[in-house]
């Protein structure tokens, strides 16, 4: 094995634990607002500084491979693709600690009726399985999972689309819970994010196997 090849080894290990990590956070936050242990929550955010460090290690290995080994044709797109999806993964960790700080700010937890009409746990449960589903195809190399993903994030879409109307029904019949309602109002937003950066990451992990470009089309 030459030089080049162990260091992409690496790097693909070292961008598995980064999603994997991700992953741990945004399964952490959800088990944190089903169970209103704010421990969880308080967690993600510590973490949220070695997500942070993770990322920049990673974009530095990519950039001391460009500098050292000069890569083409599909080591080269594993680079190119391995620096845009440590990007997603970042701001993923972030969605998840932006919703950990919601859960953190909650006095009770978040009322059940709410949480049914906005079809919020069936949203939460899943932007986890597309992100799931992202680190297999990384991981296994398969594009056919990959392209799975835009369908799955339609689901995302659908909810977020409903949720304004929802939310304001919901507050016209409980006008003194208002503000857990634009929490869980704010908090779909952000999952449907985690939607996009994850097919963003489907994206580049077919870019990177077959040369194809998929943004814009």
């Amino acid at each position: 094995m030459t030089h080049l090849e162990n260091e992409l080894k690496k790097l693909k290990a070292d961008t598995v634990q980064m999603y994997k990590l991700v992953l741990t956070q945004l399964n952490k936050v959800f088990h944190s607002l089903n169970t209103f242990d704010k421990d969880f929550s308080r967690e993600v955010v510590s973490t949220e500084k070695r997500v942070n460090a993770m990322e920049l290690q990673i974009d530095r290995d990519c950039e001391n491979i460009f500098a050292l080994y000069n890569p083409v044709a599909v080591d080269l797109r594993l680079v190119l693709a391995t620096l845009k999806i440590n990007n997603n993964l970042e701001r993923i960790g972030d969605i998840a600690e932006g919703i950990a700080r919601f859960i953190i700010s909650e006095k009770v937890p978040f009322d059940e009726a709410l949480l049914k009409r906005t079809r919020f746990i069936e949203m939460f449960k899943g932007s986890i399985n597309i992100l799931e589903d992202v680190l297999i195809s990384f991981e296994n190399d398969d594009t056919k999972m990959a392209r799975s993903i835009f369908q799955k994030d339609e689901m995302l879409d659908e909810i977020n689309t409903e949720a304004n109307e929802n939310v304001s029904n919901y507050i016209k019949e409980n006008i003194d819970n208002t503000e857990q309602a634009l929490n869980i109002l704010s908090i779909i937003r952000k999952l449907e994010r985690v939607g996009d950066q994850s097919t963003n990451i489907a994206e580049e992990i077919i870019f990177y196997l077959e040369a194809k470009v998929l943004k814009h089309k």
